[in-house]
């Protein structure tokens, strides 16, 4: 990832401000705020803002409940009493906001979470960078067959490098192509004084899902978790699991409670239907159960027998 001189002196003036304020702050998170951390080869991810921390749930919760709160004894026990019972307006009153850099085709796949505020660079207004995502090697794998919007087999050697091409190839040549639409290059110089200047709000379809876009985007901290809990996980298209694993990294700097409580009953937990818990009931008293005889279709047994490190899988 490179930052221009422009970002650079952007960022280093927003860490040199100084301010005074009777609000919660959250150290760790004030460590790395308005860092861009590197992500893909031209991606990066920066908290540019935040609101609440720990204290914040717990003061909402006790606000909520009242004296039935004071049988949990402590901050932590209450917020893990709250994940555990999927409460969920007190981490409402936490918010944080992002800058994201990132190729259009996830930003699209994120987009679909519906539960932020967000506001994108405009290629109607100026001239998207001209940076695409190319995957490194070992990201590169055919379509699995058992999964129809997910990866199998990595690609090796020739087919590999046949990828890598086609993908590289066609940005450059669409991204040459929009250019000479527009009669403008990214660095804002004039192509041919007789050129096209086709209007930037048009010229932008002929660009590849690969090419890079930034947004701001601003979420409550319950939101977020939402979000993690399903892009940090390991069925997660990868793309967008490194854009979720920083932001987790983001989240334990901000609420270090909340997210050891997250990372137990979300990150780490499962849920199980009330049939799996009667087939978990009869394994722990050591009866065998079989899968016809379980209720269940093959692919619920699968997950199951997953979740607890099983083996009795059926393919």
């Amino acid at each position: 990832m490179k930052l221009t001189d422009e970002q650079k002196k952007e960022i280093k003036e927003q860490q040199s401000q100084q301010n005074t304020t009777k609000r919660v702050t959250a150290p760790e998170l004030e460590k790395i705020l308005y860092d861009a951390i590197p992500i893909l080869d031209h991606g990066f991810i920066r908290v540019v803002d935040y609101m609440g921390d720990d204290t914040s749930v717990v003061q909402s919760a006790r606000v909520s409940y009242g004296k039935g709160t004071k049988k949990v004894s402590t901050d932590s026990g209450l917020i893990k009493y709250l994940m555990r019972h999927w409460h969920s307006t007190p981490f409402e009153m936490c918010e944080i906001k992002y800058h994201v850099k990132l190729p259009i085709f996830i930003a699209r796949q994120w987009i679909r979470h519906r539960t932020a505020n967000v506001n994108e660079y405009s290629a109607r207004y100026s001239i998207l960078d001209k940076e695409f995502y190319l995957p490194k090697l070992e990201n590169l794998a055919a379509q699995s067959q058992s999964n129809r919007q997910g990866r199998g087999e990595i690609l090796e050697g020739d087919q590999a490098k046949k990828v890598l091409e086609l993908l590289k190839n066609d940005a450059e040549q669409t991204y040459n192509n929009y250019e000479t639409m527009l009669n403008e290059r990214y660095d804002g110089s004039t192509i041919d004084e007789n050129g096209i200047g086709l209007a930037r709000e048009l010229a932008r379809m002929n660009l590849t899902l690969n090419t890079y876009t930034q947004w701001y985007w601003k979420t409550d901290l319950l939101n977020l978790m939402n979000f993690l809990r399903l892009r940090a996980d390991h069925h997660a298209q990868y793309e967008i699991r490194a854009y979720a694993d920083v932001m987790l990294d983001t989240l334990k700097k901000w609420v270090p409670v909340t997210y050891e409580a997250f990372k137990d009953y979300r990150i780490g937990g499962t849920e199980i239907s009330s049939k799996g818990k009667e087939i978990l009931k009869k394994l722990i008293k050591g009866e065998n159960i079989a899968l016809e005889k379980s209720g269940l279709s093959k692919r619920e047994w699968n997950e199951l027998m997953e979740a607890f490190d099983q083996k009795e899988k059926i393919i």
